[in-house]
């Protein structure tokens, strides 16, 4: 991410800038805002006013490229590190805080130091990260602490600078011991806050925020936080997908609005459900055949199960005329909701992953048509009490 500097590098970036942009005729602003013209400034005037705007557009972006190329060489920087910002990965802020994070995110949960090797771990970080990925998730107890030591080495190895790279991870504080069952929930919460606060001072972590929380305890750590001149959280890492929508379309938008709490999501495909893999039963290399995930199982074999597997059948005609999977359209249908901040994406193979950061290009053929279309499918739009009051 470029930064503003100061000292002798800064200035020699601006004056280098200054030159490229008096080369090019263009203006920064300020109080005379027409640039001068020249005897023979070497502009057509036989263009028209739209040809002109084009030829602009078109010497701004030379400036640019020429701009970025040399601030590469002035820092002998490879091209990797200004991926983000030529992949057209959009990036929203995370809730109303200043922290500007890729719309889409990569996740470690089960694959990193489980489901996969170090070596796809390390293809997937390079792929997110190629296509505009800033965002990494990981968390304490993903395979019992093997995925953020993964994550760590891939990142050290690559040598991508850390200031460019937005890391979450998740604690817990585990189950309640002897001493502590007799406490309000109250009382841990303002605990909560307390350590992340401290977190945060001591310079560990720039922001944190909450995972699984309900819309009261989110508010709760706010009113906490601001009682006791204490920083409250700013997102809440929530559950969110086609068939999981009240948390993050109901109540998360009010906590947003209120006290500018943002939503990353997680699970966009429902856990693989939504990528067609459970089609015909459980294959043996997906995740519902892990002895751990027998409950994801029981999920897919259940009546409910086979109800989400024809609205599927009856979702792909609107993918296939948008021309793309049923996948891209799941995360961009996420996407499609402002309120989001980020989608996590949890991919075990490089083809799954670059099929679901395809979900981009979908975003934009997601209009209110199509939405409704997907909604009279699915039937299961969530309605807030203001809703059903109007």
């Amino acid at each position: 991410m470029l930064a503003a500097r100061t000292g002798a590098a800064g200035s020699q970036i601006a004056e280098e800038h200054s030159k490229l942009r008096k080369q090019s005729g263009l203006s920064t602003g300020g109080k005379d805002k027409s640039p001068k013209k020249a005897p023979d400034d070497g502009k057509d005037s036989s263009l028209s006013p739209s040809g002109q705007s084009q030829l602009r557009a078109r010497q701004l972006a030379l400036v640019r490229e020429a701009e970025m190329n040399w601030y590469l060489k002035l820092y002998e920087l490879s091209g990797e590190h200004t991926s983000a910002y030529t992949t057209g990965m959009p990036h929203r802020n995370l809730g109303k805080s200043g922290l500007r994070v890729s719309c889409l995110g990569l996740g470690t949960w089960v694959t990193f130091g489980g489901q996969i090797s170090d070596e796809v771990a390390e293809r997937l970080m390079t792929i997110a990260y190629e296509s505009g990925v800033n965002l990494f998730d990981t968390a304490e107890v993903y395979a019992a602490g093997k995925a953020e030591v993964i994550l760590g080495s891939i990142i050290k190895k690559k040598g991508w600078r850390r200031s460019s790279l937005v890391i979450t991870t998740k604690l817990y504080w585990g189950g309640k011991a002897e001493t502590e069952r007799g406490l309000s929930r109250k009382h841990i919460i303002e605990e909560i806050v307390r350590a992340m606060t401290h977190v945060i001072n001591q310079g560990m972590a720039m922001y944190w925020g909450t995972s699984r929380w309900s819309a009261m305890e989110i508010m709760e750590a706010y009113s906490v936080a601001r009682q006791f001149n204490m920083i409250p959280p700013v997102c809440e890492q929530a559950e969110y997908h086609l068939f999981q929508r009240e948390k993050v379309e109901v109540q998360l938008p009010e906590l947003y609005h209120k006290i500018g709490v943002g939503a990353m999501t997680w699970s966009p495909l429902a856990c693989g459900i939504i990528s067609g893999k459970y089609g015909n039963g459980v294959p043996e290399s997906s995740r519902a055949s892990l002895k751990c995930y027998q409950w994801l199982k029981e999920r897919i074999v259940s009546e409910e199960g086979r109800k989400q597997q024809n609205k599927l059948k009856d979702l792909s005609p609107i993918a296939e005329r948008l021309g793309c999977t049923l996948p891209q359209l799941a995360v961009a249908w996420c996407l499609r909701n402002e309120g989001v901040s980020s989608v996590l994406l949890g991919s075990s193979t490089p083809e799954q992953l670059i099929e679901n950061l395809g979900a981009i290009q979908v975003l934009p053929k997601m209009t209110s048509h199509v939405v409704n279309e997907i909604d009279n499918i699915l039937r299961n739009k969530p309605y807030s009490k203001k809703d059903y009051r109007s």
